[in-house]
């Protein structure tokens, strides 16, 4: 099977009112479904350019910015619930701060045509995250997303620069990993694709990165970003030499589109020049403090 991936090199705008922000929203939907698009992947917190909507007082203290952001969560939503049906795509929404059980989470929320599909919550939190924002790691509950065309997992940008939630995706049938990425320097983004590569090596998988570029000096938060967008495979027969699919030069805002065949990845899975994914499953990837549970959901 096929599907067509785009992949954002998305920026953080500033915006009038959360009209404004949808209108700017589904220019960036419509853009990609009309290039044939059927899942889009939006950046981590790509948010949080509607805290540009918000009181000067909120626009100044990050911690504010959480909760107000968690009080217009359902109308978020709602606004990719929306575009996912009227362009026929699967979207992973650009990830969110959102506020459950006392703790303040970072989200990434699937919708489909059919309507909301679930989310992924990241575990690994960054310094930055953990001791400045108090974004805090999530219940370690890995979620299965099942297409037509197969099945995908998420693992939020610090998230993939470890081996353990992929792999457990990928043995639950994933055969695509998106990673949905913020970071503001060469460095941060570097360890993602670095991370990304390595979950398609060692997973025999497909991986795709989506990240935050430019900058947006009235934020506190995502005041400075640089990303690219790609799509990464394990360097095996059939695929790119060097696992490099495609990439996008670094800070240009777009899209990044790729069709991406799954039978190739089944091919190396079963006949490939070596069995990374089969000899990985002889590892035991796990957290020592939390189980880790997997849902599945469909499409």
């Amino acid at each position: 099977m096929k599907v067509t991936i785009a992949s954002a090199q998305y920026p953080v705008t500033e915006h009038a009112d959360f009209s404004a922000w949808e209108a700017h929203v589904e220019k960036w939907v419509g853009e990609a479904a009309s290039k044939g698009a059927e899942l889009l992947l939006f950046p981590e917190y790509g948010s949080m350019e509607l805290v540009s909507i918000f009181s000067e007082d909120v626009k100044r203290d990050i911690r504010k910015q959480i909760h107000a952001l968690d009080a217009i969560r359902n109308e978020y939503c709602a606004a990719f619930e929306s575009l996912a049906k009227k362009y026929h795509v699967v979207i992973v929404a650009p990830t969110i701060p959102v506020v459950e059980n006392g703790k303040n989470l970072n989200r990434a929320y699937v919708f489909s045509q059919t309507g909301p599909a679930g989310y992924q919550d990241k575990f690994f939190m960054t310094r930055f995250e953990n001791e400045e924002w108090g974004i805090e790691s999530a219940p370690k509950t890995l979620t299965v997303f099942e297409a037509e065309w197969g099945k995908f997992g998420v693992q939020i940008c610090y998230d993939v620069e470890f081996s353990v939630g992929s792999q457990l995706l990928s043995h639950a049938g994933a055969t695509l990993v998106l990673a949905p990425s913020c970071t503001e320097t060469i460095r941060g983004a570097t360890r993602v694709h670095i991370g990304a590569r390595a979950r398609a090596l060692e997973n025999q998988a497909y991986t795709v990165v989506s990240q935050t570029v430019g900058n947006a000096a009235w934020s506190p938060a995502v005041d400075i970003n640089y990303g690219f967008a790609a799509f990464y495979a394990t360097p095996d027969k059939d695929l790119p030499e060097e696992g490099i699919i495609a990439t996008m030069p670094p800070n240009q805002e777009g899209w990044l589109i790729q069709a991406l065949d799954f039978s190739k990845i089944e091919n190396v899975r079963n006949s490939g020049q070596v069995f990374n994914f089969k000899d990985h499953a002889r590892l035991s990837s796990a957290l020592f403090d939390e189980e880790i549970r997997i849902e599945n959901r469909i499409l």
